[in-house]
């Protein structure tokens, strides 16, 4: 019989540091899923289940627990079972719990030991094998961030910042060692997420920890993280891949190639120091942002591999079936459309899906750009599949039904005979780690337990970390893709205009553009200091701000001052201590920076086809304008735009009109100039790129695009 109730609860009356106790629990039935939550004030939780509970009869169950579930100070037991054998089908009130508090004697809260030692793991056997039965892999990235709320001041602190974290504690501590240790316990031999950590949440994290701050949630937060760096899978690869990213979460297709290596350096640095382990060569990039162009300064920062939304694999295959307006973006350029056609395009059904996905495509592959010098650059691309991601990111089970929806890829590929047992499906499913049912404690617990049962149970489906499939399955060299930009869906679609980051282009008046003209003037002016050799302390407190100026969040929420002044103050204050510098450098002449260059954008995206208008999609106009904003301290000479017809050799040139400044609105004590040029109707495919010559004869480029002028 299963109970309803817990009759009694026995424990010491104190317990030791570094001995473990006992507690046991008499309830009046059997007890499906017994277990006791370890809890102390400052954040810390254990779940102690298991191995380390006892069944031993009549209702009694004895829990042991471990020395590393507590530390000194009072502890509060949580003790509990549920009601309901089938631990999926049960709601909250199904579970009976007994509350209790112990003092821990041996040491003050204080001084909370950090372990000295990794914590140990058995490795598991190599369970994976080649197989000509077709099997799905997947795997799981949980992306967590915080911005700085006041770029200038970093120290700046509120009643609603409290809370923003203080209802974070556990998908910053616990969650993610909780999942993790489900599938060690699970047998998964190849199980594990990669996780992105932006360094701006990290560094307010260890303040809260330091100070109390965020509810008093975060002390020692790290604590449990740490000990998982140590756990391997089979191959030897990390559970816990820790991805590379920019430090302050930039927009990395739109800043430049040094701000790209410098962000991921810094953030190389904070990963090293918090949780005592390398961040991977994989990277997940912020808002999962992807542009070709950012290859080869990925590549000089030590990424070899690329995590990229598999819709800009789709739409850049010729024959793409277009899903209309309802897809959120507009057709794809021609220009774009490089790759071959593909015969299995598939509907999904039971989940949003608002365009056609291709199973055969959802593997990892080789993506190149090629440079205004004509060099080519590649990396490996790992698909995160939008519309899995974007329902997993609901909570998993309850808005994700995994083997429903990927049974369906699954059958796509049986019928289409286009499984690879050399180079099998793989995707990921990505989603934010804090928010919404993604960053829900269900999700990490029962929805794990039920993804851990599902592959235990279905060879069909397997869950495997980025690092062993790829070792596991080598990409094949030959498929070599090419992939529009764009980010994931919740920016605007994701389209590849960045339209979140352009908002209110075509009014009179865009933040989003007055944004990017401060920090590319910005830019230019730390470039130049740095590469004079300026005082290097000077150097690094500007490049602070640069890289905290860069933060995407303040181009996401336009339309509120309080993000859309965010750049400007940040500049405002670099400015005003580097001003003695740049008189200097000016004086002396020594000026040997190139302009900085803001990414150049084409308007109508689609010239000569389809372009948002009222009521939905309407005819584009004919002709391209192209723009782009530009600064150099030493003032500018010379600007051109550069294309190239089709496979014909050499440029074409065309000069770029002066506009002038950016007309901003922020007070900012720098702003970068906007310059234009137009291609008429029926230039057909080009490549493109802007060249931008200084007084002093300096000369800068910018990444290559390209587009289509029917």
């Amino acid at each position: 019989m299963i109970f309803t109730k817990i009759e009694k609860v026995e424990l010491p009356e104190t317990a030791s540091i570094n001995k473990g106790f006992t507690v046991v629990m008499v309830a009046d039935g059997e007890v499906p899923f017994a277990q006791l939550i370890v809890r102390h004030n400052d954040g810390w939780e254990w779940i102690v289940k298991e191995q380390y509970v006892t069944d031993e009869g009549k209702g009694s169950y004895c829990f042991q627990v471990p020395p590393e579930a507590y530390h000194a100070g009072t502890v509060y037991l949580q003790i509990e079972g549920c009601r309901v054998a089938d631990i999926y089908a049960a709601q909250p009130d199904d579970w009976i719990k007994r509350h209790c508090e112990l003092q821990i004697v041996g040491g003050t809260a204080a001084s909370i030991p950090k372990p000295v030692q990794p914590q140990q793991f058995s490795q598991p056997s190599i369970t994976l094998g080649e197989t000509d039965q077709p099997v799905i892999y997947f795997g799981i990235h949980k992306h967590q961030h915080q911005p700085y709320y006041n770029a200038a001041d970093v120290d700046y602190w509120d009643g609603e910042k409290d809370d923003i974290f203080g209802q974070r504690g556990g998908p910053y501590t616990h969650f993610i060692p909780a999942a993790v240790r489900q599938y060690i316990d699970g047998g998964l031999a190849h199980a594990g997420l990669s996780t992105s950590w932006s360094g701006s949440l990290i560094e307010q994290l260890h303040r809260c920890g330091e100070t109390g701050q965020g509810h008093g949630a975060f002390g020692n937060w790290n604590q449990a993280l740490r000990e998982l760096a140590g756990a391997k899978t089979a191959l030897g690869n990390p559970r816990v891949d820790f991805t590379a990213f920019g430090f302050f979460h930039p927009l990395m297709a739109l800043i430049p190639a040094r701000d790209i290596v410098g962000q991921i350096e810094w953030h190389r640095r904070i990963i090293r120091d918090t949780f005592d382990t390398e961040a991977s060569d994989v990277m997940f990039p912020p808002e999962t942002a992807f542009h070709p162009h950012m290859i080869p300064a990925l590549k000089q920062a030590g990424v070899n591999a690329i995590i990229y939304d598999s819709i800009h694999h789709f739409r850049a295959c010729q024959d793409y079936p277009y899903g209309g307006q309802n897809e959120g973006m507009l057709p794809p350029n021609p220009a774009e459309q490089e790759n071959p056609p593909v015969n299995d395009w598939l509907q999904l059904q039971c989940i949003w899906a608002a365009s056609k996905i291709s199973p055969q495509l959802l593997k990892p592959c080789i993506l190149y750009y090629t440079d205004h010098e004509g060099q080519r650059h590649e990396i490996i691309g790992v698909p995160a599949e939008r519309y899995l991601g974007n329902e997993d990111a609901r909570g998993g089970y309850g808005a994700l039904q995994y083997e429903n929806v990927m049974g369906q890829i699954y059958d796509q590929i049986c019928q289409t005979n286009t499984f690879d047992p050399k180079h099998p499906p793989f995707f990921v499913l990505h989603s934010d780690g804090d928010n919404y049912g993604g960053g829900a404690e269900s999700y990490y617990t029962c929805n794990t337990g039920g993804l851990v049962n599902m592959c235990q149970t279905n060879p069909r489906f397997q869950l495997i970390t980025v690092k062993d499939y790829l070792q596991r399955f080598p990409v094949d060299p030959k498929n070599t893709v090419h992939v529009e930009p764009g980010s994931w869906a919740g920016a605007d679609n994701g389209d590849p205009q960045f339209t979140k980051w352009f908002s209110w282009l075509e009014k009179d008046y865009s933040p989003d553009l007055n944004s990017w003209a401060v920090l590319t003037a910005f830019q230019n002016v730390v470039y130049s200091l740095e590469d004079a050799g300026r005082d290097p302390n000077l150097i690094e407190a500007m490049k602070r701000l640069l890289y905290t100026a860069e933060t995407s969040c303040y181009w996401y929420w336009t339309g509120q001052n309080v993000w859309d002044a965010q750049v400007t103050n940040a500049v405002n204050k670099g400015m005003d201590m580097a001003r003695g510098a740049i008189d200097n450098l000016l004086k002396s002449k020594q000026d040997k920076t190139g302009p900085t260059i803001f990414v150049p954008w084409v308007r109508p995206a689609n010239p000569g086809g389809k372009d948002w208008g009222q009521g939905g999609l309407v005819d584009a106009a004919p002709q391209a304008t192209f723009h782009t904003l530009i600064h150099d301290l030493s003032g500018l000479k010379k600007v051109t735009l550069l294309y190239q017809k089709g496979d014909v050799q050499g440029n074409l040139a065309l000069p770029m009109e002066d506009c002038g400044a950016y007309p901003s609105r922020t007070n900012p004590s720098i702003v970068a100039t906007q310059y234009k040029a137009v291609l008429p109707a029926g230039t057909g495919n080009i490549r493109y790129f802007v060249e931008a010559v200084d007084t002093r004869d300096n000369v800068s480029y910018s990444p290559v695009g390209r587009i289509s002028i029917a």
